[in-house]
């Protein structure tokens, strides 16, 4: 059986629990919190979550576990069969990991923790983040799913990231991150319902 390493209160471990989930595979979750210990690093290089085990082999990078579970679980398809369309999903979930997570993640810890951010960090975490959203608004299509008609990997990145990043921007700069982006809040709003995604938050909760 496949193993899940990490903690349920990681967006990126819930975004992997809900890809074996979509998947329909069988997986036993093992709580290991990101460590820099040898025996978590053979299992992910940075010491990060999420990882999995499978058969004796460790794949950390949400990315490269949804590219596993489309291998060898090709359906219910995560990517469209068209070489063009899948290229575009992956292109968003990229914009939505690089250029709206990871920026809003400059200042979790001041959102969650208590720590000290500098003026120079809220500035350019802002400016940076309005530029995120305006290229992933650019090509979010949002009829009704993120990439289009049908539900995708986009999809749990949208989900996976907003969930995160949101909570953060409306602690730190009291402003709703969606405001502005009627269509990708209406998409959230309808994943939200999405047994897989339902299943990782009540775990999470619970």
């Amino acid at each position: 059986m496949v193993k899940l390493y990490g903690i349920k209160m990681s967006n990126y471990y819930g975004l992997a629990k809900a890809i074996l989930i979509e998947k329909g595979i069988d997986f036993e979750e093992v709580k290991n919190p990101p460590s820099q210990d040898e025996a978590f690093l053979a299992k992910s290089p940075m010491g990060k979550m999420p990882a999995i085990e499978v058969d004796g082999t460790f794949i950390s990078e949400t990315l490269a576990i949804a590219l596993w579970a489309e291998r060898t679980h090709p359906e219910p398809a995560l990517l469209p069969a068209d070489p063009i369309e899948a290229a575009k999903i992956m292109e968003l979930a990229c914009h939505l990991k690089l250029d709206v997570e990871l920026v809003a993640r400059r200042v979790l810890p001041a959102a969650f923790f208590g720590a000290a951010v500098s003026e120079e960090t809220l500035e350019t975490t802002a400016n940076d983040l309005d530029r995120g959203m305006k290229a992933v608004a650019r090509i979010f299509k949002g009829t009704p799913y993120a990439g289009g008609d049908t539900f995708s990997l986009a999809d749990l990145y949208t989900y996976f990231t907003f969930s995160l990043s949101n909570g953060i921007i409306q602690t730190i700069y009291e402003r709703d991150l969606l405001a502005d982006y009627p269509k990708i809040a209406e998409v959230m709003s309808r994943l939200a319902e999405r047994p897989s995604i339902a299943k990782v938050e009540a775990d999470k909760a619970g």
